[in-house]
C-alpha cells in the first residue's frame, strides 16, 4: 500500500492508502504503485484512476476529473497538486453536457486569443468531466 493524496485549491480531497494510481501526464498516461521510483511531472487534463486494493474488482474503482497539476511520487506514497477535481460521485452528468454545448459555443463565437483559450480550457474540462461520469456509469452496472 501507499499513501495517495490528492490536494486542490480548497484542501485535501483525498488522503488514503491505495494500491495504484493512474494518472494522465504530459508524457502519457502513467501507474504508480508501491516502491515507485521518485519522481516528479506535470499532470494534464484527463483522468485520475485510483485502486484501493489489488483485488478489487473495476466496479470499485474511483474516478476523479482533473485539469491538470503537478504529480510528485516518492517513499512516502503520491502527492497530486491540482486547481480543482471532481469525484465521479460528484458530476452531474447532464449539467456537464449542456456546460460542454456551452463552451462549444464560446469557442465558435470567439473574438480573440484570449476568449478562445479561456472556451478551450472549458471544453477539455467538460469533455473530461463527462468521460469520467460515463466510466461511473459502466461501471457500476
Amino acid at each position: 500500500m501507499m499513501q495517495f493524496r490528492l490536494v486542490t485549491m480548497l484542501g485535501t480531497k483525498v488522503s488514503e492508502d491505495v494500491y495504484s494510481v493512474t494518472l494522465p501526464t504530459v508524457t502519457g498516461e502513467i501507474s504508480v504503485f508501491p516502491s515507485h521510483e521518485q519522481l516528479v511531472t506535470i499532470a494534464t487534463s484527463g483522468i485520475i484512476t485510483v485502486r484501493f486494493n489489488k483485488e478489487d474488482a473495476d466496479s470499485k474503482l474511483e474516478y476523479y476529473a482533473i485539469s491538470g497539476g503537478v504529480i510528485e511520487i516518492n517513499q512516502r506514497g503520491l502527492k497530486v497538486l491540482v486547481d480543482e477535481a471532481d469525484h465521479s460521485d460528484d458530476i452531474i452528468e447532464a449539467e456537464s453536457k449542456a456546460a460542454l454545448e456551452r463552451a462549444l459555443k464560446m469557442q465558435d463565437e470567439a473574438t480573440d486569443q484570449v476568449e478562445l483559450e479561456k472556451a478551450h480550457q472549458l471544453v477539455d474540462r467538460h469533455m473530461v468531466r463527462l468521460k469520467v461520469a460515463s466510466l461511473r456509469r459502466r461501471h457500476r452496472r
